[in-house]
């Protein structure tokens, strides 16, 4: 029995008890990551969250998107200037027109209307392939599963609901989606992770249901937010965690109506994107002011192009553990002699520092 067969569907129940935690661990991070970026770097953040999402959605569904005109169709409709733009097309116009509408437009109420458009420009009339998506049209009357394995003995890993009832399951999701936005006794993360789980098992498009669920979800994060941007994508921890993801789907849909496992893989997934954005930034805080304490320009003898090249690696967590003489020779493309001296000179300039017992065991850890 799917989990749309349940007597009570969709009335989903959960146990606050075990996810109370998450939610806190959630809202207190979201509060840090607010603090910890500036006015000035906002519009930055913003096009590399947007360009990271859309481009990670797509490869979520093994799509393979153009990054760099994904960026520039993004940075058009920002009216953010680059030094070297990329050729656009419609597609990824299209898609940058969709991730704007779903944050820069939270505030606006959902509508069939407003999902089948997204889907129309998620599939261009253009697009080229053995058999192109329709874009802005529901799923036809023939059975929707989700399939692997030989085609003479296929796996359904899930059936979603029969046309029949579709039109009827979509109003229902729309209004609620609507109305629960009010709703004090509705928790917004919680708001966001039940908009994704029964939004993908309507299922109600030929394809990119996935990626029209995940808008979604996003759209559901701005409103819980109150902004028309947040500076952290789920779906670059998602792909990370893709075959958890279907796994947790599958059994989500196998199931009751009991939705906790979800639930908690959804904040929990969530708060790793959260986390992510955070490590980024105390990465860049680090290397910014590594920098403006050595300050190469200073230093006698200036540091070499491969000696910054090594310390940059450093200050990005290459070498978590350090790095050693052999492994500044391959980074740097550097004799063995040179590595040696390059080295030496880091330490005498407090760079670096030795760690470890001597010989093939020493390595040289950042000073910061």
């Amino acid at each position: 029995m799917w989990i749309w067969q349940q007597q009570q569907w969709p009335e989903f129940v959960w146990d606050n008890t075990r996810i109370s935690a998450l939610l806190r661990q959630i809202q207190f991070n979201q509060g840090l990551l607010l603090g910890k970026i500036g006015s000035e770097s906002a519009s930055q953040w913003t096009l590399d969250t947007m360009l990271a999402n859309i481009v990670h959605s797509s490869a979520i569904e093994g799509e393979k998107l153009n990054a760099f005109s994904v960026r520039s169709s993004l940075a058009n409709k920002l009216g953010v200037s680059e030094e070297k733009p990329y050729p656009t097309t419609t597609q990824t116009d299209g898609l940058a027109d969709i991730t704007l509408d779903v944050l820069q437009n939270w505030q606006q109420p959902l509508s069939l209307m407003r999902i089948l458009d997204w889907h129309a420009m998620l599939f261009p009339e253009n697009q080229t392939g053995f058999n192109p998506v329709v874009g802005g049209k529901l799923r036809g009357n023939e059975p929707m599963q989700v399939v692997s394995g030989r085609l003479d003995k296929p796996t359904v890993h899930f059936e979603a609901p029969p046309r029949n009832t579709l039109d009827f399951n979509l109003t229902q999701f729309i209004e609620w989606f609507n109305q629960s936005r009010n709703q004090p006794n509705v928790d917004p993360l919680v708001r966001a992770a039940i908009a994704h789980l029964w939004f993908v098992t309507l299922h109600p498009l030929d394809d990119g249901n996935g990626r029209i669920t995940r808008l979604l979800t996003d759209l559901a994060l701005a409103q819980a937010e109150h902004r028309s941007i947040h500076f952290y994508t789920m779906s670059v921890s998602i792909l990370e965690r893709r075959k958890a993801y279907y796994a947790i789907l599958e059994s989500t849909q196998q199931g009751g109506l009991d939705i906790t496992p979800w639930l908690l893989w959804f904040l929990d997934t969530l708060n790793d994107a959260i986390q992510h954005t955070l490590n980024i930034i105390e990465q860049t805080t680090a290397k910014t002011q590594f920098w403006r304490r050595v300050d190469q320009h200073l230093l006698n003898p200036a540091l070499t192009t491969e000696q910054v090249k090594v310390l940059n690696r450093l200050l990005d967590g290459d070498f978590n553990d350090g790095i050693s003489s052999s492994q500044y020779q391959k980074v740097a493309k550097v004799s063995r002699a040179t590595a040696t001296r390059h080295l030496a000179q880091l330490v005498d300039q407090q760079c670096l520092v030795k760690t470890g017992a001597g010989g093939r065991s020493t390595r040289y850890v950042l000073v910061l």
